[in-house]
């Protein structure tokens, strides 16, 4: 079974379906929901690569809700919800993650259950991960302020855009570090001007989402946890640009901070372990580039629950 799930997922990530008449320039009629922004994704690394499923070795489930630059009108609100665990075989791990979103007259879901397979290694284990789910995108243009209906810029139906897709990666973990690459969406959609979509599939359209970090410890009470996330696209080049650092106190307390140059924002976070179990997290980005005179920022809280975890204050996880 792992040698199969490593076969599709290097067939989905290298072979490019030309057939389905992806142009090899940019797209403008190209639909895509992309990778919503998270600043916590480091607790909940489910959301950005589907070989994360089952690395918290229980049962782990976590919500978290977003609030996108502040201040302004029909900014995006984002909701989360993720659930995986490895099997008794530990090998392999099932998962489940869903997150929707509203900007302005637009609503858009993703559902998606994800299947992964663990090899363990000597020091730690790697991971490959599939999901398969459905992206769902509405936007109501008939309650734009302006627009008489019918009007023949806009279509006529306020109907919404089902976009059944898949996700692969690979997440290498241990107790002292982390790295995954995955591809969050390998399929793509575009608009064919008459309310239709086709689907197309082309390297040309796919974005890589990278993340590494280590462990540092100084003492029992204090630990530092550096990481850093890339999001590469083959048609916009560098997305996303994340550096993070989180200082660990007493495995209790995680006081952290982010920049994220391609937006220029300051991530401050605070994390706090309840229960060796349960996790509250709170993060704030400050706007420090143009964005700054524009909005107040963005608020981002998440709360995880592990359910019969191995987890304990002599053996936490870090990753």
């Amino acid at each position: 079974m792992g040698k199969k799930v490593l076969y599709i997922l290097l067939f989905l990530l290298l072979v490019p379906l030309k057939s389905f008449g992806q142009t090899d320039g940019v797209d403008d009629s190209r639909i895509s929901l992309g990778y919503p922004v998270y600043s916590q994704y480091l607790q909940n690394g489910l959301m950005i690569n589907p070989a994360y499923a089952g690395s918290r070795e229980a049962l782990s489930a976590m919500v978290s809700y977003r609030t996108q630059w502040m201040g302004i009108d029909g900014s995006p609100l984002l909701q989360s919800i993720s659930l995986h665990s490895p099997l008794k075989n530990d090998k392999v791990a099932l998962g489940f993650k869903a997150q929707f979103m509203q900007y302005g007259v637009t609503k858009e879901s993703s559902i998606y259950a994800i299947y992964a397979y663990h090899i363990r290694l000597a020091r730690g284990k790697v991971s490959f991960g599939l999901g398969g789910g459905v992206d769902i995108s509405n936007t109501t243009y008939s309650t734009i302020q302006g627009i008489t209906v019918p009007d023949p810029v806009f279509v006529d139906n306020d109907k919404a855009y089902i976009l059944p897709n898949v996700s692969a990666g690979v997440y290498y973990f241990s107790k002292r570090f982390f790295a995954g690459v995955s591809v969050p969406t390998l399929l793509s959609y575009n608009n064919t001007g008459s309310g239709d979509v086709e689907l197309n599939h082309s390297i040309n359209g796919y974005s890589f989402i990278a993340s590494a970090g280590g462990l540092i410890t100084f003492s029992d009470a204090v630990k530092f946890k550096p990481s850093a996330l890339v999001e590469y696209s083959v048609m916009n080049k560098l997305d996303k640009l994340d550096i993070n650092g989180n200082l660990i106190l007493a495995d209790i307390v995680w006081v952290g901070a982010s920049w994220r140059s391609t937006e220029e924002v300051l991530v401050g976070l605070i994390q706090t372990n309840i229960t060796p179990q349960l996790m509250f997290g709170f993060s704030y980005d400050f706007p420090i580039g143009r964005m700054s005179s524009i909005t107040k920022g963005s608020m981002e809280i998440a709360l995880r629950y592990e359910f019969g975890s191995k987890v304990s204050a002599s053996d936490p996880r870090y990753f």
